[in-house]
């Protein structure tokens, strides 16, 4: 049965899988970092409590932290049947099953949401949406984008990733993008082409194997370097 779902999830992740996924140095991460679509993710609220800086971008967050959390509820149903049902895509490994895969992720949701107001206050969680971003040209050194493009491959266009692409390349110097895969664990439909384009533009890219793979064969990450 094929993984489907009409728009973008909010699903969260941690600290130590945004390492793993985009392979994070210690000097990564004292860059000034831009999350993009980081959605409940705890990568932000970790990375404060560490005393490093970053700040996440997401239409998610022009809610308040009520209907946020309604929001997750919501969809952790839904994540979880549709998991539950295409068990095939999924290694499980570090993670041994889906009510484990749950209880996982509503931990780091649960510290997003403590951290979400406090966190609104000073700037690190800023509602926005790709392909236009409420920031100037050069504002961060790394951008990361966990879970988005190339994933939701049906639902976001050709021209939806290369606007989305360029727009974070004006305002940071280095672009990661993990998985490459889309949700049914199949490379993404758009990915060579825009390898094809990015390169022709000039810009230094590469594909590197990560250190993390829950869906099976998604395990590489695009770094772009303008």
């Amino acid at each position: 049965m094929p993984v489907t779902y009409q728009n973008v999830v909010p699903w969260g992740r941690s600290f130590q899988e945004y390492v793993d996924m985009f392979s994070l140095t210690g000097v990564d991460l004292t860059k000034s970092i831009l999350g993009c679509g980081d959605g409940p993710a705890c990568f932000n609220c970790e990375m404060n409590l560490r005393g490093r800086s970053v700040v996440s971008v997401d239409p998610f967050y022009d809610m308040d932290v009520g209907a946020i959390r309604k929001r997750i509820d919501e969809t952790c149903i839904e994540v979880l049947e549709q998991t539950r049902v295409n068990q095939d895509k999924f290694i499980w490994k570090n993670i041994s099953s889906v009510e484990e895969l749950g209880k996982i992720r509503m931990k780091s949701m649960e510290m997003f949401l403590n951290d979400f107001e406090e966190g609104k206050k000073q700037g690190r969680y800023i509602a926005g949406a790709l392909p236009e971003l409420p920031f100037e040209d050069n504002s961060f050194d790394l951008a990361l984008v966990s879970h988005l493009l190339f994933l939701y491959s049906e639902q976001l266009s050709f021209d939806f990733h290369i606007q989305a692409i360029d727009e974070l390349l004006r305002v940071a110097g280095e672009v990661r993008i993990f998985p490459l895969l889309d949700l049914n664990s199949r490379k993404s439909m758009h990915l060579d082409e825009i390898i094809v384009l990015l390169v022709s533009r000039g810009h230094d890219i590469s594909e590197e194997k990560v250190n993390y793979e829950f869906q099976k064969g998604g395990n590489t990450m695009l770094r772009i370097l303008k």
